[in-house]
């Protein structure tokens, strides 16, 4: 039972990290770095809030989330992809303004400028009787974990076996070849990054779920660790999922043994102590795309 426990912590855990990792994944492959993760779940997250409180249902929230984190891709994507301005100070750009932005929401709506009213959360889909296994059957059985599995193996069909992901791919490797065949690198890439908020938000709906609230910095730096997983798994879905899942461990470990001998300051820093010694053990075996992080002006070529 200790171990069915653990397991379903882990899962549950590792979603909104998958989800995140996942879109930025895509992302960067097309080119395009992605820092406004945390901000994209933050706003998801109060978006999924505000959606199920004032119409009583979690699936308007889920839809709001996904609309919210669009809207802070479409953001990136103007800064970065159509004025070509540095993709790392946006992205941190974004993140303060969703931090500042949710907060002054909360202020207005719920009067609290640390956390909102309780909503309803995402019910269960007894499937197959899955649902009655015991200590994970709950997790199983929750839609958005379901959907992250069918997502993760969609995303690693779109970015190796499908033409929009050879495009991108080449985008992100080699922009001026691809534009030589009539590609348009910037249509590419802005694709990408609204996908990459719309999931990122979709990781935030699933935070606010879970909490049945909003909570102020709820995210809690899960946007960063999700880059790091995209990073250890090579910029691949199932890499990155597979990343995701020893992150997530990580922190169920930590969760499992608090109350125990082991010194609390130390379980606090073991999901973080794990990320850094996944990238020291991995990041010189990853290569980035050639052409992440670099603006294109086609006047230029």
């Amino acid at each position: 039972m200790t171990l069915l426990l653990f397991l379903a912590a882990t899962l549950r855990i590792s979603v909104p990290y998958t989800l995140a990792a996942l879109g930025a994944s895509i992302n960067e492959r097309g080119g395009v770095v992605n820092i406004a993760l945390e901000g994209m779940m933050l706003n998801g997250a109060l978006a999924y809030v505000l959606g199920a409180h004032f119409s009583g249902n979690a699936w308007v929230g889920v839809a709001a989330a996904l609309a919210a984190g669009i809207a802070t891709g479409a953001l990136h994507a103007l800064v970065t992809v159509v004025a070509r301005a540095d993709q790392i100070t946006s992205g941190l750009g974004i993140n303060l303004l969703a931090a500042g932005l949710t907060k002054f929401v909360l202020t207005q709506v719920f009067h609290s400028s640390s956390n909102s009213a309780r909503v309803v959360g995402l019910p269960s889909w007894d499937l197959a009787g899955l649902a009655n296994l015991p200590g994970i059957g709950q997790v199983l059985t929750t839609p958005l974990v379901l959907i992250t599995v069918a997502l993760v193996v969609g995303g690693q069909w779109l970015l190796f076996r499908s033409v929009f992901g050879l495009r991108l791919r080449s985008i992100g490797e080699r922009p001026e070849a691809a534009a030589t065949l009539g590609l348009s690198v910037n249509a590419y890439r802005i694709a990408g990054v609204l996908a990459s908020g719309a999931l990122a938000g979709l990781a935030g709906a699933w935070l606010a779920s879970e909490q049945h609230s909003f909570t102020d910095g709820m995210t809690g730096g899960r946007g960063y660790i999700a880059l790091a997983a995209m990073i250890v798994g090579k910029w691949s879905p199932f890499g990155a999922a597979a990343a995701c899942l020893l992150f997530g461990a990580a922190e169920a470990l930590q969760i499992t043994l608090q109350g125990s001998r082991f010194p609390n300051e130390l379980l606090q820093m073991m999901p973080y102590l794990v990320t850094m010694l996944a990238l020291a053990g991995f990041i010189g075996r990853a290569v980035a795309p050639r052409a992440v992080g670099v603006p294109y002006d086609p006047e230029e070529q």
